[in-house]
């Protein structure tokens, strides 16, 4: 009864999407406000119909209820109980529910908090907020029906793929969705203005929170499956440029340089037409992420890969809403006037080279994910494009990036000065090189790599400290009373630069070493002794491991044991490796135990990694910066003092 409440909620939330989507927009049309008010109580009822139906599917998958097709294909009895919840999302049809409630809370958060809005405007960001998600539950009834029944009900099911049995796994989807789907909130908006015809500066404050959020949750949700794959995969890499890593990573690069452009409309005026379109183009990545995910067109470890018929669908979806709403900017984008005049040198022209940067280096990680589509579909040849193209077609515009972010922070608005901007930023451009000297005498095998992240991260962390203390007057008792945006920009910018620093010094310093080892030999890599005690097999809830002791000494100092394992789980035939990691502040010790050899020993493989765990402790920098700015009180009450000034420029009667 639960999972037909649940079925039936589904389709009714497909009817009020159709409601949600055309009578607010034709009272806007028309001007009829009882109509408008139609938006704010239908986004609330559809997002509360979407969480019935994603309660009941996670309620047949905590009971283990075999006679949904879906709980059969994706649990099992004897799966722990955190990831009989994530099996939830495990999936194709769960995790495109999960999607679309996630898209709802969206649009219930805009009904909710959104009263400061004008009421057309209101009305037609939560009708294109509504068709969105009407587009998507007829995907899912149609093609993804998750609720659909088995007549023959099993006694257990075939569990999940165990690569997803994992707690980086379980929490990375929905950070990611939220992210992705946050992105149509910015999407709305944009396609709500060119209905009206009107960008201006209150619209840009409305639009920078809902981006900020999505922007936030998309890096918490990167981050997550860096992670993820850093210690759950066992070949030490944090980043494959996968095409589902790139498919997260485009949309984050558009969300960062839409936040800084839509800066400079609320401010100045200027760059209209540009954040307009760069709003419509991060959600319509995000879109291409789902396709890309779900249509099998790509091979990548992380996709769905189901039939083409639901790729097609998606690929509908995508070219309704993008093309869409790019023939929509085509039509209206000469009335978006920019009024701000700026001179060559000046903060305005720094966010356009941001911009430009950020565009360029998505537009690369693109190009990069769709070649091999693109070669194969037009000259039926099968390429390969590797992480040797991404990183040198990529890496030279987050470098011109990097040196840029300070010296455009600390810019005044309209014209600047260079020569007064050398004295704030002197301190940290010597700071800078005294990193570099002393990566210099330290370094090798790769000295010019540590040297130029090492220098580019500590610039933008001294360069983010040397503006917080010129916003502060040079003041000490100043610094607290700076605005909470002021902080946070400051403190996404130093994580930037600890990523930055960590990946290239990890790169740069990481030892390798592969071996086949027996129970109690001993080896040394970069310093360490290395000890396989021994190898035992041990039982799990729902698989069985072969459990390696592993001591690690420095001399005659023990620094730590490891227990890596490598585990099968037997219903699904499958071998996944469970890498052990000591982690550390300047390195991590990382070791993984591999399958037994002929000859006797096992295969062992050790990394030293130095600096690893700075590259997630600047994301979360990063992800805390985003959310310090968010709680200032700026962003808070939007652009409420203009709520009764007009909005439309051109009429909608």
């Amino acid at each position: 009864m639960i999972v037909e409440t649940g079925h039936f909620a589904l389709i009714l939330a497909l009817f009020v999407a159709l409601v949600q989507t055309t009578v607010p927009l034709i009272g806007a049309q028309k001007g009829w406000s009882g109509w408008m008010a139609v938006a704010a109580p239908a986004a609330l009822a559809q997002f509360l119909l979407i969480a019935t139906a994603f309660a009941a599917l996670t309620y047949a998958f905590v009971t283990s209820d075999f006679s949904l097709q879906l709980v059969y294909a994706n649990s099992h009895t004897d799966k722990p109980m955190l990831y009989k919840v994530s099996g939830v999302w495990g999936n194709h049809e769960g995790s495109m529910l999960l999607w679309v409630m996630i898209l709802a809370i969206f649009g219930a958060a805009a009904a909710a908090f959104g009263g400061a809005l004008p009421e057309r405007l209101r009305a037609r960001v939560l009708s294109v907020q509504g068709s969105i998600g009407l587009a998507f539950l007829a995907f899912i009834i149609f093609t993804s029906n998750p609720f659909t029944r088995i007549i023959d009900v099993p006694f257990n099911g075939r569990d999940m793929n165990p690569l997803l049995q994992d707690p980086g796994l379980a929490f990375h989807p929905p950070f990611l969705y939220l992210g992705y789907v946050g992105l149509s909130m910015a999407f709305s908006f944009a396609v709500a203005a060119l209905i009206e015809g009107r960008v201006d500066a209150a619209w840009a404050r409305w639009v920078r929170p809902w981006t900020l959020a999505a922007w936030i949750f998309l890096t918490i949700g990167i981050a997550l499956g860096s992670w993820w794959a850093y210690y759950e995969l066992g070949w030490g890499g944090f980043w494959f440029w996968d095409p589902v890593e790139n498919a997260s990573f485009m949309p984050w690069l558009l969300a960062a340089a839409l936040l800084h452009s839509a800066i400079v409309v609320e401010k100045r005026e200027a760059l209209k037409s540009w954040t307009v379109l760069l709003a419509i183009m991060a959600f319509g990545f995000s879109l291409i992420g789902t396709f890309l995910v779900r249509s099998g067109v790509i091979s990548s470890v992380h996709s769905f890969a189901n039939d083409p018929e639901r790729g097609v669908f998606i690929l509908f979806i995508l070219a309704f809403f993008t093309g869409g709403a790019l023939t929509l900017y085509a039509a209206r984008a000469g009335e978006m006037q920019a009024k701000g005049i700026f001179s060559m040198v000046s903060r305005e022209s720094a966010l356009v080279m941001n911009n430009i940067l950020l565009a360029v280096s998505a537009l690369v990680v693109f190009t990069g994910t769709v070649w091999p589509l693109v070669a194969e579909l037009f000259w039926d040849r099968k390429l390969s494009v590797g992480a040797p193209f991404f990183e040198k077609a990529f890496t030279p515009f987050m470098v011109a990036l990097a040196l840029l972010l300070p010296i455009g922070a600390m810019m005044p608005w309209k014209r600047a000065n260079l020569s007064k901007l050398i004295r704030p930023l002197l301190p940290a451009a010597i700071l800078s090189l005294a990193v570099m000297a002393l990566v210099w005498t330290m370094a090798t095998g790769r000295p010019v790599l540590a040297l130029a992240s090492a220098g580019l991260g500590s610039w933008l962390v001294f360069g983010a400290l040397a503006e917080i203390w010129q916003r502060a007057g040079r003041t000490p008792a100043r610094i607290a009373r700076l605005p909470r945006a002021d902080w946070g920009k400051a403190l996404a910018h130093g994580g930037l630069g600890i990523v930055i620093a960590g990946i290239g010094l990890l790169m740069a310093g990481q030892v390798e070493d592969i071996r086949v080892a027996k129970a109690g030999d001993h080896f040394t890599v970069a310093g360490y002794e290395i000890t396989l005690v021994g190898v035992e097999t041990v039982p799990g809830p729902n698989f069985s491991a072969q459990r390696a002791t592993m001591e690690v000494r420095v001399g005659d100092k023990l620094v730590t044991t490891l227990h890596p394992e490598k585990r099968i789980y037997p219903v699904q035939a499958m071998p996944t490796t469970e890498a052990d990691i000591d982690n550390g502040f300047w390195r991590d010790v990382y070791l993984v135990i591999g399958d037994p050899q002929d000859g006797g020993g096992w295969a062992v493989r050790t990394y030293i990694k130095p600096f690893a765990n700075w590259i997630w402790a600047g994301c979360l920098i990063m992800s805390f910066g985003g959310l310090l700015s968010l709680t200032d009180r700026r962003y808070r009450v939007a652009a409420g003092a203009r709520k009764t000034a007009p909005i439309n420029a051109v009429p909608a009667e």
